[in-house]
């Protein structure tokens, strides 16, 4: 029998990546989906594509009925999981000022409490097995986003959500992990900006923008047993995007290593 996986709000995006990004590496595939059927069908076409078996399930992740009535019909229709990605994701683009309480609602139910929820559905299940679950956060785990106030809220949360499964699912031989990707570029992001890989890719040092394959690499890393002894470990899929500190630009005839409006850090003349 294979290795099962799910993948929450995998209908398209990075969902989509990660969920063929499994395939790739001998997963099959549980494709959850909200309202995107259509994009949800396609993504298990691309799993079977690539040899595996795919499921399409349909759940709001921010609702425990829901939550548990896909858990059963996975386990009926498939049998145990061994993989739970939650990467089930809304946001508001608001300042703090205007944000709605609806959407701030809708935000923290769909991404912090569905991950809770399927956190706790897939430990259930993973009981006496042992499994993996890798969480999918923000480079706002790390720092905040302006105007996304509602998604950098729920985003830090499941950074610390991450840790603390980690500390109480690893007696049961369940492993707990976040990938935390930067600016990747998809549907969503590539409407953010005329030029959304011209823009964030020479803010970078990797001096260029993120894939889904960067992040679904780093899923299937953690869901290994490679990473068979990391639990609680948040990994930024971000070409070091949040990790340089803002600085100033160099004035002439300075060097500057990874500032980010210098198109390339220069060498210095002479190496030790």
């Amino acid at each position: 029998m294979g290795r099962i996986a799910l993948v929450t709000g995998s209908s398209k995006g990075v969902g989509r990546g990660i969920a063929c990004g499994l395939a790739d590496d001998g997963w099959d595939v549980a494709v959850n989906y909200n309202s995107d059927e259509a994009g949800a069908r396609e993504t298990a076409a691309c799993v079977r594509e690539k040899g595996r078996k795919a499921w399409v399930l349909r759940a709001d992740v921010g609702y425990g009925g829901q939550v548990r009535d896909m858990f059963a019909e996975l386990a009926r229709d498939a049998g145990p999981i061994d993989l739970l990605v939650n990467n089930a994701g809304v946001q508001t683009w608001c300042s703090l000022f205007e944000l709605r309480e609806e959407d701030w609602d809708r935000t923290i139910r769909t991404n912090l409490k569905g991950t809770f929820l399927c956190t706790q559905q897939a430990a259930r299940a993973m009981l006496g097995r042992g499994g993996s679950i890798v969480n999918i956060g923000s480079g706002c785990n790390h720092v905040p986003f302006p105007h996304l106030v509602d998604y950098t809220a729920s985003k830090g949360g499941i950074d610390n959500f991450t840790k603390i499964a980690a500390v109480e699912l690893g007696p049961f031989g369940i492993r707990v992990n976040c990938v935390a990707p930067g600016a990747v570029e998809i549907e969503r992001t590539k409407l953010e900006s005329p030029d959304y890989a011209g823009t964030w890719g020479p803010m970078a040092p990797l001096k260029r923008v993120g894939q889904v394959e960067d992040v679904a690499r780093a899923v299937a890393f953690f869901a290994s047993e490679k990473a068979s002894f990391i639990t609680g470990q948040t990994l930024f899929v971000d070409g070091g995007l949040f990790t340089q500190a803002p600085w100033p630009p160099p004035r002439e005839g300075e060097i500057a290593y990874g500032v980010p409006n210098t198109a390339q850090a220069k060498l210095p003349v002479s190496l030790p």
